[in-house]
């Protein structure tokens, strides 16, 4: 299967697309963006600054990835996203490039599944296998160990970490 850019699609010639990746319509890919071979942008996703995903992951409309960081101190600094193979990113997930106050990446790992309308905030490190449900937000710097499950619409705050195997999930109460 060869590459498949569509017409309406606005990528820059910077950019590097590796074979068998599918780029569907309006979605917008800047200079610093690379995609590993077999990637799949389904319409509207939008790939911003520094980001490298590897193979074969799907992106579902509105996705968002590498705009900057959402952190007051954030001087411009050309930080990345560093995402690995096989993951999926549902509709709205956005993930933001980090600050300088850590590596100056914010990373993602292999085989993940985050769900609609997810954030990974500036700085996050997540690993390997973890699931993450609709709605949940993830704040700078918050890291995620492999096979680690959160649940839907949860906040996690700052500075966080999330060991291995943990189930995180929201919990309420009817008084």
């Amino acid at each position: 299967m060869a590459t498949s850019i569509a017409a309406n699609a606005w990528v820059d010639p910077r950019a590097e697309i590796d074979e068998e990746v599918v780029i569907g319509p309006f979605c917008t890919i800047g200079a610093g963006a690379r995609i590993g071979r077999g990637t799949r942008l389904h319409n509207n996703v939008t790939l911003m600054g520094n980001v490298t995903l590897g193979c074969d992951n799907v992106l579902f409309p509105n996705v968002v990835i590498g705009a900057e960081p959402q952190d007051y101190s954030y001087q411009g600094t050309d930080t990345c996203v560093e995402i690995g193979d096989a993951n999926t990113f549902r509709e709205g997930v956005t993930v933001n490039r980090a600050s300088e106050k850590e590596d100056g990446v914010t990373r993602i790992g292999s085989h993940n599944f985050l769900m609609g309308n997810c954030h990974v905030a500036h700085d996050c490190k997540l690993g390997s296998h973890i699931l993450i449900a609709n709605g949940t937000l993830l704040a700078g710097h918050v890291h995620v160990q492999d096979y680690a499950s959160i649940s839907g619409g949860v906040t996690v705050h700052q500075f966080v970490t999330i060991g291995s195997y943990c189930f995180v999930s929201a919990l309420s109460r009817a008084l």
